[in-house]
């Protein structure tokens, strides 16, 4: 008997594949509308917006005084009824909204009611109860709050001994009580100083890392600037919905280089920088020796034109830099082609 061998074993390297990657859900917009209109009468309040607000955004709506900007909050907040379209916050109709559902919602007018014979502790109390915070839990919410938009020490002082910047912030307290996941702000720097504002700001980007939407309406347009998008209204319409950075390359065309050579050499400069197929346009500023270049990103234009004027001995660059011209002038310009487009 001849004895064989057994076959050798064939053994099969299997690569398994890694598992696929999650799948990050997109959380649906808390606010939608669509061609939403509001009439009074024969007079429209705002026509056709559309737009959209993901949660834990700032929504800035920036606008003229009667661009429509409280009749779109309102409206929002469920206290005006669309004529025509749709509008749903936290996917549901305002006008129908579920109890539950408000208690997730927080508004603050542009006049806060204020009882001027209580205290700061006592208005602040006062709307506590009407959200049926417990009273063992009240304490420590109402100074949590009032440390928040730093009104702690001035608790006990009247309504009518308040100056207009502190009941600004008892609104922003009393606008939190209920910890919403939604806060409409109608204006709520109005009437304030510039260092105020910033700190109110300062303040809603805080509520929006806690992961709260908010919905703020402006008139100072510079306040853009702080927001994740921003809406432009004019006459009760909606004429630009985006980030600022992109609505500042809309309105300039591009992005602008700000730059500063010597005098004697300016025409030089202009000529080379013309001819520069990166460039757009360039002007010359009212400051001597200054110009602004517009091109399409100033981040890859910006060491090209130095490389450029660099190899002309002549030119002398002070300061290049890109420039972000301020935000009221990027308004002026929407305002301007919207108008034209008309």
């Amino acid at each position: 008997m001849i004895a064989t061998e057994p076959p050798p074993t064939l053994t099969t390297n299997i690569v398994t594949p890694p598992p696929p990657p999650p799948v990050t859900a997109i959380a649906p917009p808390i606010i939608e509308t669509h061609n939403a209109t509001v009439h009074f009468g024969k007079e429209i309040g705002v026509q056709d917006l559309t737009f959209a607000v993901q949660p834990g955004t700032i929504f800035g709506l920036i606008g003229p005084s009667g661009s429509g900007k409280t009749t779109t909050v309102r409206m929002l907040a469920g206290l005006y009824k669309p004529s025509q379209g749709e509008v749903l916050v936290l996917n549901e109709t305002p006008s129908k909204f579920k109890a539950a559902t408000r208690e997730r919602i927080s508004y603050m007018p542009q006049l806060f009611v204020l009882y001027p014979q209580l205290s700061v502790w006592e208005n602040l109390s006062f709307v506590a109860s009407l959200y049926g915070l417990p009273l063992f839990r009240r304490n420590t919410k109402l100074n949590e709050l009032l440390d928040f938009v730093e009104l702690r020490e001035h608790k006990r002082k009247l309504g009518t001994e308040l100056s207009g910047g502190m009941r600004k912030r008892l609104a922003v307290a009393a606008a939190l009580v209920n910890d919403p996941e939604l806060i409409f702000a109608d204006e709520p720097t109005a009437g304030i100083d510039p260092v105020l504002r910033a700190k109110f700001w300062d303040k809603f980007r805080q509520l929006r890392e806690q992961g709260r939407t908010l919905f703020v309406t402006t008139q100072y347009v510079g306040e853009a600037a702080y927001c994740d998008v921003v809406g432009v209204m004019q006459n009760g319409r909606l004429i630009e919905l985006d980030t600022p950075q992109n609505l500042r390359r809309k309105a300039l065309g591009g992005e602008v280089i700000q730059l500063v050579v010597d005098v004697e050499h300016q025409r030089d400069a202009m000529r080379l920088l013309d001819a520069h197929p990166a460039v757009n346009q360039v002007l010359r500023s009212r400051e001597r020796g200054q110009l602004l270049v517009y091109t399409d990103d100033a981040a890859t234009t910006l060491p090209l034109l130095m490389t450029t004027l660099n190899e002309d001995s002549g030119v002398q660059v002070k300061t290049i830099n890109k420039y972000e011209p301020p935000f009221d002038d990027i308004f002026v310009n929407l305002m301007r082609e919207d108008g034209d487009h008309v």
